[in-house]
């Protein structure tokens, strides 16, 4: 089968394309045909991992396809059917924080930027009919962190007031849109003046430039919930639009791993900063539920063939795309 695999040296440069064996499933395990597949800003970290030029690692966490082929113990599925890959590996039940079991699909495992895959059965949901198959495949890892960072962590409310720093990843376009679906208010932040737009165009209900002062666009309105996934870059003032025992969530770290927290605002402000990180499978099926019932479509900015994936990779590496990205497997 084709695929696209990682080798040496790292980053983009040590992508390749080349035709790798298929895999036999085993006892609780379906093969599936990929029909596409979702890009992530994990699909760019994990090529600097240290690993032997010997053996390639096939890159990708999101895909969905047709099961092809079932393993023992499979029974209940069957062969033709339309499925969503849920990367989220060994955490099945909800919970404060993942298992120690828990891992995400692709790299070490073999990941979905490949023709073909073989998962647990445990980690398939049905694709909803109304979705295509570009559509479907960037759903999972960013639509089910947005999902548990805003209602299972975030505890959203309808009517309440939600602040999403930095508009345009996938991630980010999905808690727009589920955000307005649950009846939040949204504002969102950029310094990029079209992404700006484009959200606003998507149901935002304002838009500010992150690159100037916060308060003074907001109008000195606060939010009870603020997600943000950048860092040291925007927490101070994400921070400061905060009400009154408000909760600001954080899954990322893209403009460093270190925060600076000004104590007396953050007591007195009765604040809770909350952790969060992918989901489970659980919250994979609301996910899908959800979206489901809002009639949610992901925004797709680009969808790429399988052979030209270092381009693909490099558009979200320079933060171009608006939405998520995806490969194309025929």
């Amino acid at each position: 089968m084709k695929a696209v695999t990682h080798v040496f040296p790292k980053g983009l440069d040590g992508l390749k394309v080349q035709e790798m064996p298929e895999i036999e499933p085993g006892k609780g395990e379906v093969r599936i045909t990929l029909k596409s597949a979702g890009l992530n800003h994990r699909d760019l970290r994990v090529q600097q991992r240290d690993h032997s030029p010997e053996e390639p690692l096939i890159l990708g966490s999101d895909g969905a396809g047709i099961i092809e082929k079932l393993g023992e113990g499979t029974t209940q599925l069957t062969v033709g059917q339309e499925v969503i890959i849920n990367p989220s590996l060994g955490w099945p039940h909800k919970s404060d924080a993942p298992p120690d079991t828990f891992d995400i699909l692709g790299v070490p495992t073999a990941g979905t930027f490949a023709e073909k895959i073989v998962v647990p059965a445990a980690n398939i949901e049905p694709k909803p009919a109304y979705l295509s198959w570009e559509e479907a495949s960037v759903l999972p890892i960013a639509a089910l962190t947005g999902y548990r960072a805003l209602f299972t962590r975030g505890r959203l409310q309808p009517g309440e007031h939600v602040l999403i720093v930095g508009i345009g990843s996938g991630v980010a376009t999905f808690m727009l849109l589920m955000a307005k679906a649950a009846g939040a208010r949204v504002t969102v932040t950029s310094r990029d003046e079209v992404k700006r737009q484009r959200a606003l165009d998507m149901g935002a209900d304002q838009a500010i430039d992150s690159s100037r002062d916060w308060n003074e666009q907001m109008n000195g309105e606060k939010a009870h919930l603020i997600i943000d996934s950048v860092g040291p870059a925007t927490f101070p003032q994400s921070l400061a639009q905060l009400r009154p025992g408000g909760r600001l969530v954080n899954f990322g770290e893209t403009s460093g791993p270190e925060v600076i927290i000004p104590l007396r605002p953050f007591f007195f402000g009765q604040f809770e900063l909350i952790g969060t990180t992918l989901g489970c499978a659980e919250e994979f099926k609301e996910t899908i539920q959800f979206m489901e019932n809002h009639q949610i479509h992901p925004i797709v900015d680009r969808v790429y063939p399988l052979e030209e994936a270092a381009s693909a990779l490099k558009r979200i590496q320079d933060g171009e795309q608006y939405g998520n990205i995806a490969l194309r497997m025929d």
